[in-house]
């Protein structure tokens, strides 16, 4: 095809009417065309979105475009900031000669612009404001996912969710869930589930096990109360949307708590968000970094959980762009979902890097592109770009040199970031833990009643025979009635009834101090 076909190919697909998040300009042999600008609907982004590449691609800076011009448009954005980089939105950014001369290139036209930001940490393991949610509204799938679980496992944990919401047991933290599968395996719990099935001694030994692993990564802290309240990620300041930015320290000590968690918030945003259908932009669009962590290991259940809730929280007026390697880290189910593609340079190093390469490849529409080659040509900053149009249909395949982000691309410094937190509300909301009645107190105090009244019939039965005791000694049988004679009067005499007396409260004495000691 020639060069100015390319173009006007380009131009007439991506010719939207309404609002747009601008990506950049269509790039044919190493030169940008301005005039074929390159761009998603706005009224689009909530039909989701992948963005792909090899490590060191410009993945990061790709996402940090989309979510300022996001936040522009009054659009709360969610991202997870894996590596701190995504900090600097916070901040105006820097301008040069180098960056200014690229931006004039592409038709942008760049002013450097900070946007409001949040901060949040899992469970306040970081400078963020914390993030907790219960054991209870994270439920038994996605826990068993973070502990990895099998399908017998994850039955038996769905079991024990069961019985403590029928038996008014609340489960805030991971103590509570411990004492509940403590109490099923005792002589006094064990039988709380039979009519159901029963809980067998060796699951619950691998659950309690695996919860321990749970706790070593810092999970004590992240379950728990207060439960973060997914509304707030749909605010807006001064006319912008908010960008929520979670921190991720040590990532590679917890990805699945890490992924399970993102989920968790989807989860509860579909629960609590009202139907809203096709809108003209989203409420928020939620960008799901490495994402592979999620689908790692997932049990069938899992990834059926979470297809349907990719499928319908479209409706919800929630977008969700998946960000990581290939397109082969997401499972078919949930990538035919995923009507926009911004592909950045792979690497076709190794047989699997080449079978990779195949099957990104094939998720494109047919184009004039040699994508087999492109792809291991893009330069950073570049990108094969595909997405829906205003009608819901893709749109060309286009080789796209990307705008540059207008806030910090490096990190905000910390002093810049710890007082964006403490000028949050938010933080006075959230940064106190709470730790109220639950599971774990109600079961402790069940059992120090039992312990107490056991004690007591102890005691009861004590007294009881005690008191039998004493009565068997006053009820001695009298002697019958016999002829008055020398003995009886003997018997009478005063002397010898005191000698009587005395020798009696001996062997009272001797009877029950040998009924004490028993």
């Amino acid at each position: 095809m020639a060069e100015s076909d390319v173009v006007e190919t380009v131009k007439q697909g991506y010719a939207f009417e309404g609002a747009a998040v601008e990506l950049g300009a269509l790039l044919v042999d190493d030169e940008p065309k301005p005039e074929a600008a390159v761009r998603i609907p706005l009224g689009m982004m909530n039909r989701h979105g992948l963005v792909a590449g090899a490590t060191g691609t410009g993945k990061t800076k790709t996402l940090q475009l989309m979510a300022e011009q996001l936040s522009a448009a009054g659009v709360a954005v969610f991202a997870a900031d894996i590596k701190g980089d995504l900090s600097g939105i916070s901040q105006p950014g820097e301008g040069n000669d180098k960056l200014l001369a690229r931006t004039k290139s592409i038709g942008q036209d760049w002013t450097a612009s900070g946007f409001p930001t949040e901060f949040y940490a899992l469970g306040g393991q970081g400078t963020g404001i914390p993030i907790r949610a219960t054991i209870t509204s994270f439920g038994p799938v996605l826990l068993s996912k973070v502990l990895g679980l099998n399908d017998v496992q994850e039955s038996s944990l769905g079991l024990i969710f069961h019985y403590a919401d029928k038996a008014g047991l609340t489960l805030l933290d991971l103590k509570d869930l411990r004492a509940v599968i403590q109490h099923l395996t005792s002589d006094e719990g064990k039988d709380d589930l039979k009519e159901l099935g029963g809980l067998s001694a060796a699951t619950a030994g691998v659950i309690l096990r695996s919860l321990i692993g749970f706790a070593d990564q810092g999970a004590e802290a992240f379950f728990g109360e207060p439960e973060f309240d997914t509304a707030d990620l749909l605010q807006q300041r001064d006319g912008k949307g908010l960008i929520s930015l979670l921190e991720l320290p040590n990532l590679q000590d917890r990805p699945a708590l890490f992924s399970t968690f993102l989920m968790w918030l989807l989860a509860d945003l579909f629960h609590d968000l009202p139907e809203v259908g096709d809108v003209d932009k989203p409420k928020l669009v939620f960008f799901f970094d490495e994402a592979h962590l999620l689908f790692n290991d997932a049990s069938k259940a899992f990834l059926n959980t979470i297809a349907q809730t990719v499928r319908l929280i479209r409706s919800k007026g929630v977008g969700v762009f998946f960000v990581t390697q290939t397109p082969k880290d997401v499972p078919d189910d949930v990538l035919a979902q995923l009507g926009s593609r911004v592909q950045h340079q792979l690497r076709a190093h190794t047989p699997n890097d080449a079978k990779a390469l195949k099957a990104t490849v094939s998720t494109f529409p047919s184009s004039s592109y040699d994508l087999g080659e492109v792809l291991t040509q893009l330069g950073i900053g570049e990108a094969i770009v595909t997405v829906m149009n205003e009608k819901g249909a893709p749109t060309p395949v286009a080789w796209t040199r990307l705008r540059a982000p207008q806030s910090l691309m490096a990190p905000a410094s910390a002093e810049q970031q710890a007082a964006s937190v403490q000028a949050s509300p938010n933080n006075a909301k959230y940064s106190q833990a709470v730790d109220r009645e639950s599971a774990y107190e109600m079961l402790a105090a069940k059992v120090q009643a039992g312990a107490a009244q056991a004690e007591a019939e102890k005691q009861a039965q004590e007294q009881a025979k005690q008191q039998q005791q004493e009565q068997r000694q006053e009820s001695r049988p009298r002697t019958q009635k016999q002829e008055k004679s020398m003995v009886e009067e003997v018997i009478g005499s005063s002397v010898f009834k005191q000698f009587a007396r005395s020798a009696g409260r001996e062997i009272v004495r001797g009877l029950f101090g040998a009924a004490r000691r028993r």
